[in-house]
This record gives C-alpha cells, structure tokens and sequence, in this order.
C-alpha cells in the first residue's frame, strides 16, 4: 500500500472509531443534549481537527496546513445555514430531542460518502479542465448574490421532493417507535416518520455540498485536503447543532457575512484568469475576519421583532 493510499485508509478508520466510540460509549443510551454537553463534544471536535491541521502541516508543508485550515473554516462556516435547516425539519416533525443526536449520527455517516464522491470527481475534472474553475467562480457570485438578496421564507419539509417521493414509494409507517428507522406493521417490513426525516437531512446536505464543494474547490484542488476538512468540519456539526439552536436568532448578519465569504472564493476563483492569485494566508484572514464581523455586528445591533417598536433616535 503505498503513502497516498494509507493516509486515506487510515484518515477513514480513525473517523469511523470515532462515530463508533461516540454513538457506542458516549451517546449508547438516547437522551437530551444538554448545552454544556454540546459545547464540550463541540470543543473536542475542533480540538482533534486542529490537531489533525498541525498533522498536515507537518507531513505536506505550511502551504498546504493552511490551505487545510481556510477549507475547514469555510466548510464549518457554510454548515451553519444546515443547522438552521436542520432545526426547521426537526421542529416540524416533531422529532423529539432525545432522538435528534440518532437522526444527525446516521445523516454525516452518509454525508460522507457522498461527499467523498462529489470531492473526488471535483478535484479531478478542475485538474483536468482548469475552465471549470471559472464555472465554479461564477456559480458562487450567483449563489452568494442570491443569498444576500433572497428573503428569509418558512420551509415546508413536505414540498420538498425527496419527502413526497419517500411517502410515494416506501411503505410509511402510520406512527413512530422510539428511534427506530424501520418497524413491522400490519405484516409489513415499513419506515417509519423518523426515517423520513433522515432522507431529508440527508438531502439537504447534498443540496449545502453543491455551494461548499465548489467553494473549497476554490482554495485548494487536493482531494485529499478538501475531504478531510469537510469531514472534520461536519463531524463537529451534530454538537454545535444543540449549542447553536438556540442562538440561531442572535447570529442574524451571519447571512450576510456567508455570502460575502462565497462572493470572496467565487472572485478569487475567476481573477485567476487573470494570472493573479490570492495567497492564501490573506484568504484565511479575509474569511475569518468576515465571520468575526458578522457576529460582532448581530451582537451590536441585535434582530428587531416583528411588532417591536423602533428605539426613538435622540434628538
């Protein structure tokens, strides 16, 4: 086995030893995720990913540990437009709290392998027709303009495609059981709700992957360093999920700060066309800086609610 082919391998079985000692030891028995618990799990996740950083920057270089580093942050950055998502799904199918650490486990095990697909062929066409690059550039300025210009709409998890093609082709289950994915009932092998509720998380991730990908893309083509920062950056989501939702109304600019970073890589992307490249410790303190910004400003000037009277100016 040669190198390139064991740090593949070994980056895998580490992470699935990981899910394993989470889901087996640490989260065996279903319940509540407090906060405090969340925020730990949260910290321990980045904690290994920064450690993992420091593995790539001493094994291919400075320039690659950074690259590795700015991909993390915008991966981690973008998913938290997933969270809110996520949040929405779980609300409206009543998925109870208990039962949402199952659902997100199993939802980033298949994560994985779609994004691994999408990664590899990624990195492989750029390499092989550099012109997409443009492409990719061109799809974040849109993707990016249209996020900061679209108006903030309630989702129906029903409308969605896959939930209707779901109920449409599987045997749904009428009630639930626990965690369980699936259940016998009236003879019948069937899905249960929850398991309904897994394809849509599933299938957002997909649809978030589609901006992600491209943007990471724009910051490095190795398909090893992009993969192992999406990994990375979504194993920490299931924690910072139950740290974030209830502060997902305070973070109210990080919209806006999201699509000034998917502006910023989408520029970058297509000024290369111009033989000017932006090095990439700059990119990283651009997009960190963005992000800081984002979440100072909404702590500054705070969401107004609806019905709430506007503070009067002093004269």
């Amino acid at each position: 086995m040669n190198t390139q082919a064991a740090l593949w391998v070994g980056f895998n079985v580490f992470v699935l030893a990981m899910l394993a000692l989470d889901l087996g030891l640490f989260h065996r028995k279903e319940h509540v995720v407090k906060p405090k618990e969340a925020g730990i799990w949260t910290l321990v996740w980045i904690s290994i990913s920064l450690a993992f950083c420091a593995f790539i920057w001493r094994w291919f270089g400075p320039t690659e540990g950074l690259q590795w580093l700015t991909a993390y942050v915008v991966e981690y950055a973008l998913s938290v437009d997933n969270l809110f998502v996520f949040l929405v799904v779980f609300s409206y199918f009543r998925v109870a709290p208990e039962h949402q650490h199952r659902v997100l486990f199993w939802g980033i095990l298949g994560a994985f392998v779609m994004r691994a697909v999408l990664i590899i062929a990624g990195a492989a066409l750029v390499q092989r027709f550099h012109w997409l690059m443009y492409v990719f550039g061109a799809f974040l300025v849109y993707t990016a303009v249209k996020m900061q210009f679209s108006e903030d709409e309630e989702m129906d998890p029903e409308q969605k495609g896959i939930v209707k093609f779901a109920r449409r082709v599987l045997p749904v289950s009428r009630q639930g059981e626990g965690s369980r994915f699936f259940l016998t009932e009236d003879g019948r092998r069937k899905v249960t709700p929850l398991f309904i509720v897994l394809l849509v998380v599933e299938a957002t991730d997909l649809l978030f992957a589609l901006d992600s990908i491209p943007a990471v893309l724009g910051i490095s083509q190795n398909a090893f360093i992009i993969y192992t920062s999406n990994v990375c950056a979504i194993l920490g989501l299931r924690s910072l999920f139950f740290v974030v939702a209830s502060l997902m109304e305070k973070f109210h600019l990080l919209k806006m700060g999201l699509s000034a970073i998917l502006a910023f890589v989408g520029v970058k992307m297509l000024i290369t066309y111009f033989n000017i490249h932006v090095p990439i410790g700059i990119s990283l303190g651009v997009i960190g800086g963005i992000l800081l910004l984002a979440i100072v400003a909404s702590l500054i000037w705070p969401k107004q609610e609806e019905g709430e009277p506007k503070s009067e100016q002093k004269t």
